[in-house]
């Protein structure tokens, strides 16, 4: 496994290293050791899988506020996203800013996505598929949705959305966040 730094300090981008013989491949998507000599949370509350049936289904972005902030560990299992971090972080220095990446069962890339950001993603194959790590339960009080549309941060998402929610079509605009 190895760690890549993004340009959202706490974004990380975590690529397998396979073992590949006649058989396939074998490679591990986490390990703690590692994780820890990067000082990242290795305590996982929940595992969390979402399924889009259809290319271009939009989901988030979604983060939960004080006190039931988040971090997430995402992979795409199946099919192909772009997905998208947000950084909500009071004081940083890449506050309002967002990174994306596509991640598809292929390339095995994995998000480490840091509390106080918000997170998203839109299918680019139908029948996608990812799978999360968790640090927190979830906290129906304390979730929110920031538009995935909003001109302030201008995501440079790839296509636009042919299915979403309507919860994620009235999040918060950014400068409307508390």
């Amino acid at each position: 496994m190895v760690i890549h730094e993004t340009k959202i300090e706490g974004v990380y981008l975590c690529q397998q290293t396979s073992n590949i013989d006649q058989r396939g491949f074998f490679a591990r998507w986490y390990c703690m050791d590692i994780m820890r000599q990067r000082n990242l949370n290795c305590d996982w509350r929940q595992m969390n899988n979402s399924g889009s049936n259809k290319k271009y289904t939009l989901r988030g972005l979604h983060f939960q506020q004080a006190p039931s902030e988040e971090i997430k560990f995402v992979r795409c299992i199946a099919g192909k996203i772009w997905d998208v971090v947000v950084d909500l972080r009071l004081g940083s220095k890449t506050f309002g800013k967002w990174c994306g990446f596509e991640l598809s069962s292929e390339n095995r890339q994995s998000v480490y996505v840091p509390m106080g950001c918000a997170h998203g993603f839109i299918t680019l194959s139908d029948n996608s598929e990812i799978i999360y790590l968790v640090s927190q339960n979830y906290d129906r009080n304390c979730e929110r949705t920031l538009r995935w549309d909003d001109k302030t941060i201008s995501i440079n998402w790839p296509a636009s959305p042919c299915v979403i929610s309507e919860k994620d079509k009235s999040g918060l605009y950014f400068n409307d966040l508390e």
